[in-house]
């Protein structure tokens, strides 16, 4: 997942789980008007009640339930995890063309991008004083090795940044494990990101960070991190939220830890790689642009089902369930699966590069990278009359209950969109148990369901769909 402006800065939402009741919305309630929308924009969009119900129920009810789920455990039951310049990366995007060419999607093809090769081997820590345990740990990426022999020092275990310089006197020749509470994703991975420079700076030699998530069952998470320039560059892992505790209490009891850690991991040349493209030719102006995407690459554990086989398989269904309708847009939708999500964005941000001068033509760009659990609705960011737009747009989800329009669209890679001035929204679930299972290797198919698949499928398809249908782009 990660650049440092979007380190998948989430607010964590521990909603309850949404009931979804399928509730007859009147065909003789009139649209209501927001202040600031179009003229006529209300009555516009519903009149796009009817076909958004036959969208939701093919999702939900009819021939193509549960189809995004099982082309997504197919996926990644046959491909497994698809870490950045990964061969099983390369199979996944070779996958992912041919069942898309198969699908009878239009413009299938792929456009090429250089992306990181970093590479885990073979790691290990264990506990030699004061009593001997093995630590479960997860190398970072693009974290350096130890040396072959290893690295055996004390611990200073520290609970912040704030606590790591007051104590820089103590750190030199130390491992640092930090034992930084979860706040928020958005807050607490600054530790994960820069928790290795920042121990470098006062002279440890490697740093080991608890695990970024509010909850653990001695599971390490692992993720990216970036190392500062001009700083010493030491080996770091995360390491669980029990262990990290562990030695938060057996240092207070002053009792003196000493850690052996191996760590394999190195950091190969660039390799060529691609961004997965399929569309539904729009009608009237094919140049114009709502894009639909997901990230294809994952961490190197779990099968990546959730983080983002999920938003891979909804998006892919979004056009199949308009093929199967017979639905074409006035605007082109196109899907993009990014390759290089989780490196920080690399393959998305060279798609902005080579597209970026027709962005006049992009008329909203979507993203789900936060997991397709049960919708509550979508996260937006535009201007006061594309909101009121959007939100004519989101009534028409009334009868799965999937109406909300929240603030803060966001996505690591559709950030550079936004930032430029296109609307931008993401998908908005009750993610409560997201950080759970992110980068770890309880990220499989156990962690999916179909049922909640068809309710993200059905809303980002009927999204799609208007929004690239209406008489006008949306307002920027």
């Amino acid at each position: 997942m990660e650049t440092d402006t979007s380190l998948k800065t989430r607010r964590l939402r521990m909603l309850p789980l949404v009931v979804f009741m399928f509730m007859p919305v009147s065909l003789h309630s009139k649209p209501s008007r927001d202040v600031g929308s179009p003229p006529g924009i209300a009555t516009q969009i519903s009149g796009y009640r009817d076909v958004a119900q036959k969208i939701i129920d093919l999702a939900v009810q009819g021939k193509a339930q549960n189809r995004s789920y099982d082309r997504l455990s197919a996926f990644t039951d046959t491909v497994g995890n698809r870490l950045s310049g990964s061969q099983n990366l390369d199979l996944a995007i070779k996958y992912m063309y041919n069942a898309l060419i198969q699908d009878g999607l239009e413009n299938v093809h792929l456009e090429p991008a250089k992306i990181p090769h970093w590479v885990r081997g073979q790691e290990s820590a264990v506990m030699v004083l004061p009593r001997n345990h093995t630590v479960a740990i997860l190398g970072l990426g693009s974290s350096v090795g130890t040396p072959s022999q290893g690295i055996e020092a004390e611990v200073l275990v520290v609970e912040s940044f704030e606590e790591l310089r007051g104590r820089a006197g103590e750190a030199k020749g130390k491992i640092v494990v930090y034992n930084q509470r979860f706040v928020s994703y958005g807050q607490t991975v600054a530790y994960r990101a820069d928790g290795a420079s920042e121990a470098a700076k006062v002279g440890a030699v490697a740093s080991l960070i608890r695990s970024v998530t509010p909850f653990s069952i001695n599971s390490p998470h692992t993720g990216w991190q970036w190392y500062q320039p001009g700083v010493q560059q030491i080996p770091t892992a995360c390491i669980t939220i029990e262990d990290a505790e562990m030695m938060a209490r057996m240092a207070r009891r002053g009792q003196k830890i000493v850690l052996r850690l191996h760590m394999g991991a190195q950091t190969l040349p660039d390799v060529d790689s691609f961004n997965t493209v399929a569309e539904l030719v729009g009608s009237k102006h094919p140049e114009q642009v709502v894009l639909l995407s997901g990230h294809l690459d994952s961490w190197d554990v779990g099968q990546g089902a959730m983080d983002d086989g999920g938003g891979v398989a909804i998006s892919w269904e979004a056009l199949s369930l308009l093929r199967d309708l017979g639905l074409r847009p006035k605007r082109t939708i196109r899907m993009v699966l990014w390759t290089a999500e989780e490196a920080g964005g690399v393959g998305a941000s060279q798609y902005f590069q080579q597209h970026k001068g027709n962005i006049s033509n992009f008329d909203l760009v979507m993203e789900s990278d936060l997991g397709t659990f049960a919708p509550l609705g979508l996260q937006f960011t535009g201007s006061k009359q594309a909101r009121a737009v959007m939100q004519e747009v989101m009534k028409l989800l009334a009868p799965i209950n999937t109406t909300a329009l929240e603030e803060h669209g966001e996505g690591t890679d559709i950030d550079m969109w936004i930032q430029s001035g296109v609307p931008g929204a993401s998908l908005h679930v009750a993610d409560g148990k997201y950080f759970w299972f992110h980068h770890t290797e309880g990220d499989t198919m156990s962690v999916q369901s179909p049922e909640e698949m068809n309710l993200c499928a059905a809303l980002w398809a009927v999204v799609a769909y208007v929004v690239a249908d209406l008489d006008d782009m949306l307002p920027r």
